[in-house]
């Protein structure tokens, strides 16, 4: 009688293929935690300092023109009962053109806060790759897996050097 093994993992299937191909070698495998590796690499924090100071500069162009509406508007509360007619419907639509070139402001700032930490992280997230496919040739891993990972022992985790590699990379540039 014949039983019928089903392997439920392409990921072992590949393991258990990869052991019968070369038994002489052990097969190599690694995990990193890509989470870590992004968050303590120095290529994040120059990435987060660029993108806060960037954003700071024109934060202070939009309180400036929030400051600037309001004074407009208590002008308007003031001594808008001793204006004329047609001077309270000049600052009125003054100051309604102002909100809405705001309005615009503020969604074009958090459009391009929205695009450029896009593009810093793809960057970043394109040197890790770049670095972790160093590592492994390096140190002979045969596959390195990242999230999704149940349980690995430290011996496994490569993060280290992977975060080590990435300051040695920032440091040079």
């Amino acid at each position: 009688m014949l039983k019928r093994c089903w392997i439920a993992s392409p990921l072992l299937a590949l393991l258990l293929l990869a052991g019968t191909v070369n038994a002489e070698e052990p097969f190599r495998i690694a995990v990193i935690d890509p989470n870590r590796i992004v968050e303590e690499s120095p290529q994040y924090e120059a990435a987060r300092n660029l993108l806060s100071a960037e954003a700071q500069e024109r934060e202070a162009e939009l309180t400036s023109q929030q400051e600037d509406i309001a004074r407009l508007e208590t002008r308007l509360e003031r001594d808008g009962a001793l204006m004329r007619s047609d001077e309270v419907t000049r600052l009125r639509n003054d100051i309604r053109a102002r909100e809405r070139r705001l309005r615009y402001a503020q969604e074009e700032l958090q459009a391009d806060f929205a695009l450029r930490q896009s593009d810093l992280r793809t960057k970043l997230v394109q040197q890790v790759e770049e670095v972790v496919e160093q590592v492994a040739k390096d140190n002979g891993f045969d596959l390195i897996l990242s999230e999704g990972v149940v349980y690995a022992s430290s011996r496994a985790d490569i993060s280290d050097e992977v975060i080590d590699r990435l300051k040695e990379v920032f440091e040079k540039r």
